[in-house]
């Protein structure tokens, strides 16, 4: 067979030194740009288009995804696929068409379908993310109608419900929980299953498939495809690259023109060049490195193609990743019988589990491997290849060498010089004796991998991959040949395991083989010293060896059996590849998403269009991309930009900062610091109502992540990089020691007082508890960590200097009224003279409250200092060093209970880690007690000490202390339950409280005994969830199944909030449309949607014709603190009901004054509609604008929040894997004022508490400094991690007098919900535990009392499933 050339790029015919290129049609020619510009820069500073946000600048979240269109010569047509616009360089796309979001649709122009149905769905909340989810949809959409298939039904596309739930698995999104956006792009899919789609506004429940397809935006691929304009079209015939001196930006088309360029005077020696393809390795290498020359590889033929002959596929090093996987797809599709072509198609599929769509799009094969060889990154990639013998060839001058891919990876690290071209993946057959195939011979193929994401930006505790030839004889299964490589695990390059394959080649499987080989790779499988979980990656390698032997029969435990197999060699061998072939029956299968869902929600008219789910205000234009937010302001003239400089050491002296230059780095124009505060001002950055917090540190810096100083620049990449370059000069000598641990604190009583009106009130007589008990548990410890916030917009502010000394500031805050106090204090001047203004905010969750404070204020000082706007936009990762995040505790517990279950008493002594200054930490006392009485403990007693220690302030993060107190009172009961050796939900239901329990525990806060729902939510979640028959069934599953176990748990939630005071204002202008403002901020969480329904609901009771439809005509509008002042915080779920009483109040205020005009036009006229009644308000000078200040009633300022969940998990045992099957909420928000809103906060608070207990680890060094600092090293939920079933009902509970129209918050509780995953994990590590006693182990601990970790990540699951699971499974069957 002749080789064939599948793809290539054409020898261009021209060059040109300008960059030319489209956004959403507009046309752009650039002859003078820094090359090392992103593409997403260049967007949002020299274009009007903003929708594409900075999220991470890793390419590991999906807020600056782009549609890129550019024209395929082989193909003759143009390719569509999605980039990562923070990690393309601005040069590379020349000759291409970029689309975003609003180049699909707008509000001017008319939205695009897609925008409408993520509306539609309720799938946008704070709508940071939203624009990137709509571009990676509408990629799928655009290159699913390339398909050759039927055309579908109108409103449909060519996608299926798989293609749909997939195209957004890279993109992140830290408010909805992921359903409603799943509904959004499964509604374009052709087979979706219309009563699978979630609760939206398009249909009512009820109504036919027909008429619900009919009701969605109306789609047409024809009408809404993408632009590639005309002007690059007449360009297709002939590519012209760009080759610019003057940006020292080279495209060569040959390899000797390459050769040329790497050799001649334009790279001298000490010239710093780098090889561009998809610039994509900067996603994890950060390169902040200034480079002289740049050199794009993608236009040299060699290097692009993709050639298939006899031997194989040879991939040029240019082929994008996503390409690769294409080919070695539709090869195993034109053969699917070849074991070669399963090598293929196996080897793609790992492929795609590696990065994001949108990252393998631009990521070349060859510079993956060069990673690896250079940089020793974790790669998959190289350890497939490894494991399948490919090689690559390598061009060092004019010497052009191919090598295999272990002697690659062996040599030193590669310089620039040194050119990969081309990487050779072997087609492989079985052992051939004299030219025929052995007898009964197969090849078998598998790939693994660990990690903490099933798909996306993680990287793996381990990866592997094995091949094996083998046959069968009349003893069993002969290995003929196996290869074994693997990777990741904490060695420099992956390798091959070749003394297990020399042990293994040659012999036929039985236990004693399979034993002996286990313990071979445990002595091969080795990490390096200081590499994290190392025993748990060795385990894993033990696993996967064990897994891929054990596929090589149909029954697991008869192919290792020793005896006789009683089926022919070649139905059993058949059999084997059969199964080994099958992605059911693989290791790496593809992940799950969502299967279905099912919301249960309940409307009410009875304040209409309070109790409607309208849609979310804005969500449109979030969609499009068209809605602002504070990075989105257009810079004034002269800006600078800010970036910290941030302490690393806990506790040191500064002594001063330099450069490694004399001078001020590169367009650095100052830096500014404590001395820098001016005359009458004071060091402060934030302040709380228990004090203040220093700006930046002094003389002496006190925790790691401290600012030290604040870097100006031109712009934000040079302010990032200055504050990268700085070298701070510490002293520690005669410094007492850092305190970073609460037991260091309490030596040293290091402590932060609580006010006695915030420590909570012990409830009855624990001595006489303890001595009603039957049994007793003492001294038990508990350990919870921190969580990051993660919003999708970090940090940000503009600070711009006004006449007359005066100051306005836009921030990103949940605090405005709080900032301006310390913005005014810091610069010495009256209030008055500061303005805070804040529209909306990218993601919260208590993050953007106290701790957004110090980075408008050092904009401020800068400001006000330079006489210069001043802005900042902090990285990703600097804004997780300065975060603080949620309250690290150590909790000590003491219990008492009967043989029964009935708890008797209770003791905790309770050590929270509030860091260096208090924030909001002697409020946390209150807070865990709130939540943690949610069982009736007989008595409670507790010591809590708020400890300050040499860490970042914690701050406030979505339900503080209460989701910690919570899952402490649920650890509690299990400890009970497994002494006891009772089921947990008995003992769970024994403790729940009676009406009078709840009051003693509560007090007013418990409201009257009609309004305690927790009993009926739970009696009502067994039977809609199928509990006790799921049990069963779980049991059923668990005694069949070895390697996977289940559990199942039901968790109740007792949640106390605090209704806060609240401003409003409304103003009815001369056309009838009305203005609101409030002192709330939109976060999201439809703060803004509530208040809208509540002004038109308010306003209608004057009943005149139109005002029942007021909605429409209602604005909420930015904050401005000097229009509206005490607006206070927005937080702790009750912002919303607050805003919408005091919008009442000035409501009812207005309807009283329009009364009496109403009633005189009645008299002249048959009837008064609403526009004329406010124009002749207008003209007889009634007031219509309205202030108030609603202030709660001391008998309702607290009440109570109920809800229950069910989840349901399985543990690959493994692995340590974790997949949550289902989980059912029934949660009670009184009478809901929008139904949709409060859903899609319960679901969204659900998946970021299984972030808490499941996946986050917020880690730092042993000095305190967050280590965990990007989308590489910290995991928040993604679609392929949430439940797969999804249930919710949203109980209307009916009349609650003393709630704001008989409504509850939803905000913050439902996240304590999200322990039921947590305990659900544990029951099914019980019955791991359980499996390994019997096979002869010995547990640290019983099989049943235990603790599991939080968050429980897939190290801490294995560990307590056992680590040598294996091993203590193949000695059971040796054992006689």
């Amino acid at each position: 067979m002749e080789a064939e050339m599948i793809c290539t790029e054409p020898r261009p015919l021209s060059r040109n030194e300008s960059l030319v290129f489209a956004v959403n049609g507009e046309r752009f020619e650039i002859q003078n740009i820094d090359p090392s510009t992103t593409l997403l820069h260049f967007l949002r500073s020299q274009t009007p288009f903003k929708s594409v946000k900075l999220g991470c600048g890793e390419g590991g979240c999906g807020a600056c995804i782009v549609l890129l269109s550019k024209y395929d010569p082989v193909l003759k047509k143009v390719e569509h696929f999605t980039i990562s616009s923070c990690l393309t360089l601005i040069c590379s796309i020349n000759g291409c068409s970029i689309t975003t979001s609003e180049g699909l649709g707008n509000s001017k122009d008319g939205f695009h379908p897609i925008h409408q149905r993520f509306a539609g769905f309720h799938a946008s909340q704070c709508g940071f993310c939203t624009p990137g989810m709509c571009m990676s949809l509408f990629s799928a959409l655009v290159n699913a109608e390339e398909k050759q298939s039927p055309e579908p039904s109108p409103g449909l596309s060519k996608l299926t419900v798989s293609e749909a739930e997939k195209a957004i698995t890279g993109n992140l999104c830290r408010c909805t929980g992921y359903r409603p956006i799943a509904d959004a792009c499964k509604s374009f899919a052709y087979d979706v299953d219309m009563e699978d789609l979630g609760f939206n506004s398009f249909w009512r429940k009820g109504d036919t498939k027909e008429v619900k397809v009919s009701r969605l935006p109306s789609y047409s691929p024809k009408e809404h495809s993408c632009m590639y304009p005309r002007f690059l079209k007449d360009n297709v015939k002939s590519v012209i690259l760009l080759n610019s001196r003057r940006n020292s930006w080279y495209a060569p088309a040959t390899i000797q023109e390459l050769l040329s360029l790497l050799h001649s005077d334009v790279v001298q020696n000490g010239t710093k060049i780098k090889l561009v393809v998809g610039n994509t390795g900067t996603g994890y290498y950060k390169d902040t490195e200034i480079y002289d020359k740049y050199i794009d590889l993608r236009y040299i033929p060699d290097l692009s193609a993709v050639r298939r002959d006899n031997s194989g596929f040879e991939f040029g090093a240019a082929v994008s990743i996503s390409k690769v996987i294409f080919n070695l797809k539709e090869e195993q599709k034109l053969n699917s019988c070849l074991d070669g072509n399963m090598v293929f198609k196996k080897i793609a599929d790992h492929m795609e589990k590696v990065a994001s769509g949108f990252i393998r799009n631009s990521a070349s094969l060859g510079g993956n491997l060069v990673m690896a060889q250079r940089n020793y990154f974790a790669s998959d990639i190289t350890t497939l290849l490894l494991a399948v013998g490919s090689s690559v060839s390598i061009l060092e001058g004019h010497k052009h060498e191919k090598v295999t891919l272990q002697e690659f990876l062996s040599r030193p690290p590669l310089d620039s010089r040194i050119v990969l071209i081309s990487v050779h993946i072997p087609f492989l057959e079985p052992i051939r004796n004299n030219d025929s195939v052995e007898t009964s011979s197969g090849l078998l193929f598998e790939s693994y991998r660990a990690a903490a994401r099933p798909l996306g930006n993680a990287l793996p505790y381990l990866n592997a991959a094995f091949l094996a030839d083998v046959s069968c004889n009349k003893n069993g299964v002969l290995v003929n040949n196996i290869q074994l490589a693997f990777g990741a695990y904490g060695t420099r390059r992956a390798t091959r395991a070749r003394e297990v394959e020399e042990y293994l080649a040659g012999k036929t499987l039985s236990v004693g083989i399979l034993n002996k080989a286990v313990e071979l790779v445990k002595s091969s499988v080795i990490p390096e010293d200081g590499t994290s979980h190392a025993a748990y990656r060795s385990s894993l390698a033990v696993s996967y060896l064990f897994s891929f032997l054990f596929s090589f029969s149909n029954s697991v435990d008869y192919a290792i059996s020793d005896g006789p197999f009683d089926k022919t060699d070649g139905i059993l061998l058949e059999e084997a590849c059969k199964r080994n072939n099958d992605d059911d029956h693989s290791q790496i299968v593809q992940p799950t998403f969502l299967s279905s869902a099912n919301q249960v929600v309940e409307s009410s008219r009875e304040y209409y269009p309070i109790g409607e789910s309208i849609i979310k205000s804005g969500s449109a234009i979030q969609a499009s991309g068209e809605a602002v937010y504070v990075d989105d302001i257009p810079s004034p003239p002269n800006c600078l930009h800010g970036a910290f400089i941030n302490s690393t050491k806990p506790l040191a002296r500064v002594k001063g900062i330099s450069f490694e230059s004399d001078s001020l780095p590169n367009g650095v124009t100052a830096i500014i610091s404590f001395k820098d505060i001016p005359e009458g001002g004071e060091n402060v950055g934030s302040k709380t109502v228990f004090g203040f917090e220093p700006l930046f540190a002094d003389d002496l810096t006190r925790c790691a992540g401290e600012p030290i100083a604040f870097v100006l620049a031109e712009t934000q990449k040079y302010a990032d990089v200055a504050a990268k370059m700085a070298l701070v000069d510490y002293d520690t000598k005669t410094i007492d020691p850092p305190i970073l641990t609460v037991d260091e604190a309490v030596d040293r009583a290091s402590f932060f007082d609580v006010p006695p009106f915030l420590y909570p009130e012990k409830v009855g007589d624990f001595v006489k508890g303890m001595a009603e008990a039957d049994h007793k548990i003492l001294s038990t410890e508990v350990k919870l960590n921190s969580q990051y916030y993660f919003y999708m917009e970090t940090q940000t502010a503009l600070a711009i200097p006004d006449e007359d000394n005066c100051m306005v500031i836009y921030s990103s805050i949940q605090c405005p009224e709080f900032l301006h106090s310390v913005i005014a204090k810091c610069l010495g001047v009256p209030e008055h003279n500061i303005r805070v203004i804040t529209r909306r905010v990218g993601g919260g969750f208590g993050g953007k409250a106290i701790k957004a404070m110090p980075v408008a204020t050092a904009c401020a000082l800068a400001a006000y200092k330079l006489c210069r706007p001043v802005r900042i936009y902090l990285d990703r990762k600097t804004d997780m060093i300065m975060a603080g995040g949620r309250h690290p505790m150590k909790i000590t517990y003491t219990v008492g209970f009967k043989s029964n279950g009935k708890i008797t008493a209770l003791h905790l002594d309770i050590l929270i880690n509030a860091g260096i200054k208090p924030d909001i930490s002697p409020a946390m006392p209150s807070n865990i007690l709130g939540a943690l009485k949610k069982y009736d403990w007989g008595a409670l007693s507790f010591d809590i000490k708020v400890c300050k220690t040499n860490h970042p302030s914690k701050s406030a993060m979505r339900a503080p202390g209460e989701v910690q107190g919570s899952f402490v009172a649920d650890a509690v009961i299990e400890n009970v339950a497994s002494v006891l050796s009772m089921g947990v939900d008995s003992v769970r239901k024994r403790n729940l409280h009676t009406y009078e329990s709840l009051n003693l525990f509560y007090g007013s806060a418990a409201g009257d005994s009609i309004e305690y729902t927790l009993p009926t939510i739970w009696d009502k979640l067994a039977r809609s969830s199928s509990y006790v028959d799921r049990i069963a069934m779980i049991e059923q599953f668990n005694g069949s199944h070895k390697w996977r176990k289940r559990g199942i748990s039901r968790v109740p939630i007792v949640h106390e909030v605090l209704v806060r005071p609240a401003p409003g204002k409304v103003s009815i202008l001369w056309d009838g449309s009305i203005v609101v403002e409030v002192g709330g901020i939109e976060l999201g969480q439809g703060l803004w949607t509530k208040v809208k329904q509540m002004t038109a609901y308010a306003l209608s009771t004057i009943q005149c014709d139109g005002s029942e439809n007021l909605v429409e005509k209602v604005r909420v509008i930015q904050s401005d603190t000097l229009s509206l002042i005490q607006g206070g915080f927005t937080a702790g779920s009750t912002t919303s009901e607050s805003s919408c009483e005091a919008v009442r109040l000035c409501c009812n205020v207005l309807v009283e004054r329009l009364a009496p005009l109403k009633k005189q036009l009645q008299e002249q006229m048959d009837f008064v509609n609403w526009d004329i009644l406010i124009l002749q308000a207008h003209l007889q000078a009634v007031n219509l604008v309205s202030s108030s200040y609603y202030v709660p009633e001391s008998s309702s300022i607290r009440y109570l929040n109920y809800g229950a969940a069910v989840s349901e998990v399985e543990v690959n045992i493994l692995t340590g894997e974790t997949r949550i099957l289902r989980s059912d909420i029934i949660y009670d928000c009184g009478q809901s004022m929008n139904p949709a809103v409060d859903l899609g906060q319960i679901e969204g608070a659900f998946v970021q508490g299984i972030g808490f207990f499941m996946l986050e680890e917020y880690l730092t060094n042993t000095e305190g400094l967050v280590i965990a600092d990007s989308t590489w090293t910290y995991k928040i939920p993604t679609i392929d991690t949430i439940p797969k079933q999804f249930n919710v009902e949203v109980l209307n509970s009916g009349c609650h007098k003393k709630r704001v129209l008989s409504s509850k918050a939803s905000g913050e509780p439902p996240l304590l919900l999200a322990s039921s995953v947590h305990c659900a994990t544990r029951a099914a590590i019980k019955e791991a535990r359980k499996q390994l006693k019997s096979w002869g182990s010995v547990l640290d601990g019983s099989d049943s009392t235990f603790q599991l970790e939080v968050p429980a990540t897939m190290p801490v699951v294995k560990k307590l499933c056992g680590l040598d699971t294996v091993e203590r499974y193949l000695q059971s069957l040796l054992t006689p």
